[in-house]
């Protein structure tokens, strides 16, 4: 075992903290990387303070990583020093089931091995991104294309691939209306993928105030919905809806902008369930789904899909001091971010 940096939450009720973390030796097939930069998603503040389940503490959260190889196993052959690398949502998965055979491995029927707050499966904990050094067996790990910056890159590890899995699943391309629910970390890679996939998009935001954001980015329409004639003038309009807000909508409302065999896909996740009527999905044999992540392949081809249209995360980089991300906490919470905080890692003292 070897030690590295890292900040960590000690209890859900306790802010960050620096501390020191034990990593595994490298093994035959594992690549060791120093972390150059790790985004903060929303589910790493619902994980710190206990909001989905009980956390394993102390807890260092992040799964939006990126870094450069600085090790590798002796029988890797994906990855080589030097090598600008990135780890998603998962660092492991059963690799029989399935949908792991299926290359699906998010959808482990054994349950994937979180980036952290999770264990291995001999029972270990996990630790994120939030640290100088990851270790993760090779076919876990992704390489980031060159055309994108490592800290523009970091977030599209969650945010990019929960926006480009249902994109592309559901069909989103030329012909099709696609409309954005949320103009955040999310929404706004969700904008961009669907304009680079030909779709026609539109933003449904609470206010106009991020509408020139939303434009700019590529899409053609951006509503209030704050305003209730949006609903009404809106109705049957959309091939695809996707929802980045993790909080809960009156869906009735939302299902009722979908045309014939339309689909709402929610990739936010709300703390509290949700309720809509039937015949709101009957009336037009709309459909209401969900989608988490995607498996290694479909992250890796996301990755490239951005390095060829030019697509990275828009960032606010932090220094990686525990009040700094604290405050950052706070600022995602009350939505006070354009679009995503990423933490320097490359700058935390060892």
């Amino acid at each position: 075992m070897t030690t590295t940096a890292a900040l960590a939450v000690p209890t859900a009720s306790a802010g960050f903290e620096r501390t020191t973390i034990e990593r595994r030796e490298v093994g035959p097939h594992d690549v060791l990387f120093d972390v150059a930069f790790c985004g903060i998603c929303h589910s790493d503040i619902h994980q710190a303070r206990n909001e989905w389940a009980e956390g394993i503490f102390p807890m260092v959260p992040g799964h939006e990583v990126a870094g450069t190889v600085t090790a590798v196993g002796d029988q890797v052959t994906k990855f080589a020093v030097g090598d600008r690398v990135g780890v998603g949502c998962f660092v492991d998965s059963c690799r029989e089931c399935d949908n792991c055979l299926a290359g699906e491995e998010q959808y482990c029927l054994k349950g994937e091995v979180a980036t952290y707050n999770g264990r291995h499966y001999d029972g270990t904990e996990t630790y994120g991104g939030y640290s100088k050094q990851l270790v993760v067996h090779e076919d876990y790990t992704l390489r980031i294309p060159e055309g994108i910056s490592l800290e523009e890159a970091a977030p599209l590890l969650c945010a990019g691939i929960t926006t480009y899995s249902p994109l592309r699943h559901w069909g989103a391309g030329p012909g099709k209306t696609v409309a954005v629910v949320g103009m955040g970390g999310l929404g706004h890679l969700g904008v961009k993928i669907a304009v680079s996939m030909g779709a026609e998009v539109t933003v449904l935001s609470q206010s106009l105030k991020k509408e020139e954001d939303g434009r700019r980015l590529g899409a053609s329409h951006y509503y209030a919905t704050e305003d209730r004639q949006t609903f009404r003038d809106l109705r049957s309009s959309f091939d695809l809806i996707l929802n980045t807000v993790a909080a809960n909508l009156p869906l009735d409302r939302y299902l009722s902008l979908l045309r014939l065999d339309g689909a709402m896909v929610n990739v936010g996740i709300p703390s509290d369930p949700d309720t809509f009527r039937v015949m709101a999905l009957a009336g037009m044999r709309r459909s209401l789904s969900g989608s988490k992540i995607g498996g290694i392949r479909e992250t890796q081809e996301m990755l490239d899909f951005c390095a060829e249209h030019g697509i990275g995360a828009e960032v606010e980089v932090l220094a990686p001091e525990p009040r700094v991300v604290d405050e950052a906490y706070e600022r995602v919470v009350a939505s006070d971010v354009r679009y995503r905080f990423v933490i320097d890692l490359g700058a935390l003292e060892a």
